[in-house]
């Protein structure tokens, strides 16, 4: 993530995340002593729980990372209360042109929305990019990764409820 790149957290979903970062952090002399007790097995070529071991630290070191940044760029603010425009924090409902079908979506990162059976668009996808500010019964338009266009109509805007 760029130093400008603001991801945008309710208290919450901070406080999770900053839970979630805490205990890794925690749980890193257990990983550490597991690749230990391995190691002492004998031949690291063929000692697959070492491998196993060396591998799950890598993946922790690397959420730890992630995290860490996610965390350093959060905005924390409080859930959107008003209806009717399209923000971060919001349950979006759009038609796509030509398509008679509306879609239900969350406009939040990933982690705002990781524990929810909604789907979550970035705010920083062309679609996110597009859609935010816009109010209800606006039609706005972004590019497809193939190059085309697409255009797309904000239904409704509501604050997303966990």
């Amino acid at each position: 993530m760029s130093d400008t790149e603001v991801t945008w957290l309710t208290q919450e979903a901070y406080d999770r995340l900053k839970a979630e970062l805490d205990e890794m952090i925690e749980n890193r002399p257990v990983i550490a002593a597991e690749i230990n007790a391995r190691r002492e097995e004998g031949d690291l070529r063929e000692n697959g729980g070492y491998h196993a071991a060396r591998e799950e630290q890598g993946k922790q070191e690397a959420r730890i990372r992630q995290l860490q940044e996610l965390l350093r760029v959060a905005k924390v603010g409080e859930a959107p209360t008003v209806s009717g425009v399209a923000a971060p924090g919001m349950v979006l409902t759009v038609r796509y042109e030509g398509d008679d079908e509306t879609e239900d979506f969350l406009l939040a990162t990933r982690e705002e929305g990781a524990h929810g059976s909604l789907e979550v668009y970035s705010p920083s996808s062309p679609l996110g990019k597009a859609l935010n500010g816009a109010k209800e019964g606006e039609t706005r338009e972004y590019e497809l990764p193939n190059g085309s266009t697409m255009k797309v109509t904000l239904i409704k805007a509501v604050p997303y409820a966990a």
